[in-house]
Formats: structure tokens, C-alpha cells, sequence
């Protein structure tokens, strides 16, 4: 059995695809979903899912009895899906190559701090780029520099907005990180 423990902070769209991708697979099981914002819709998704939800603040985020309490429930990787917060290094090296992350680009280009959500899509679209995409990739000490699993492309048109270019990168995830986070799974064997 492997066991998942995913990060969230906003709507949980990516949430609710990986605990369907997952839900007749008898041997992957979401233990919880830890969130840091009280109003994400996410908490309704997982609430919905049964799955358990871990409220959490930014102190017993840093703290290392958050670390023990993961490793308590056997945690076999960590899913970031829309977390805003860095993940402190004490946990990176409590889960070496065992916390993903999927980002809403094609790095290395617009990733670091504050590159997220429509900060990403606008920076691209005023790029004039022809193309963007998604990058799963594993979390280190440094904000979207961890190794990549995966990378997904889609072109964009020539009156692309922010908001269009969202819509095809939301199908993007949808479509690719359920696969990725198997990947990884399969790795660990």
C-alpha cells in the first residue's frame, strides 16, 4: 500500500482528479489532505472524498513534530497540488525524492518565488511565447529547481490571454499529474 499525504491551499481541482485517478487502485490510499487556508475550497472536495483534512499554520508547518506526525502515518510521498507555502527544508530531508510538486510552466522558465497560478500565465503571455506547459518536478530546499519528472507542452495562439492559457494548462494537469504521481510510485518499488 502506498500512502498519500496532499498539500492544498486554493480550489482542489487537482486534488479531487488524483483521489479519482486513484480511487479503484487498492494499493494507493490518500491519508490526508493538509491545507494552510481555511477558506480553500479544497477542504469541501476532500470532505466530499472522506478524505481526512489537517488544518495547519505556519508554526507546526516549520515544526518537526509536523514531520513525525507524516512519518507516523507512513506517508510514502507528499503531493504538492496548488500548496502556496515553501516547503521547509527540515521536511525536504525527512522526504528525500518523496514530495512532488506541479507547476504551471515549463521550467526552468517562470519559476521562484511568487511565479504561481495567473502570476505564471501573465508573465508568459507577455513573453509572447509560443508555447507553455506543465512541469511535475520533485521539491528541494529552493522554490521550482527540484529534479523533473515530467513536462507537458501546449501551444498557444496568437491572441492567447492569461485566462485562456489557464484553461489549457488546467487540462493539462488534469490530464498529466495523476500519471506523473504513478510514476513516481512505480519508482519507489
Amino acid at each position: 500500500m502506498k500512502r498519500l499525504s496532499i498539500f492544498v491551499s486554493g480550489n482542489g481541482t487537482n486534488l479531487q482528479r488524483i483521489a479519482e485517478y486513484f480511487l479503484e487502485d487498492w494499493d494507493v490510499k490518500i491519508e490526508n489532505v493538509v491545507c494552510n487556508n481555511p477558506k480553500a475550497y479544497a477542504i469541501e472536495r476532500a470532505k466530499k472524498l472522506d478524505i481526512p483534512v489537517r488544518m495547519i499554520t505556519k508554526k507546526d508547518f516549520n515544526s518537526e513534530a509536523f514531520v513525525q506526525e507524516l512519518q507516523s502515518l507512513k506517508i510514502d510521498l507528499i503531493v504538492l497540488a496548488g500548496f502556496l507555502w515553501k516547503i521547509p527544508e527540515n521536511l525536504v530531508k525527512a522526504f528525500p525524492k518523496r514530495i512532488v510538486n506541479i507547476h504551471p510552466a515549463l521550467l526552468p522558465k517562470y519559476g521562484g518565488k511568487g511565479f504561481y497560478g495567473e502570476h505564471v500565465h501573465e508573465a508568459v503571455v507577455a513573453a509572447k511565447e509560443v508555447q507553455s506547459g506543465i512541469t511535475v518536478h520533485y521539491v528541494n530546499e529552493l522554490y521550482d529547481s527540484g529534479e523533473i519528472i515530467l513536462q507537458a507542452r501546449v501551444s498557444l495562439d496568437e491572441n492567447e490571454t492569461p485566462d485562456s492559457l489557464a484553461a489549457k494548462i488546467h487540462q493539462l494537469e488534469q490530464a498529466y499529474f495523476p500519471v506523473a504521481i504513478e510514476q513516481v510510485l512505480l519508482s519507489q518499488n
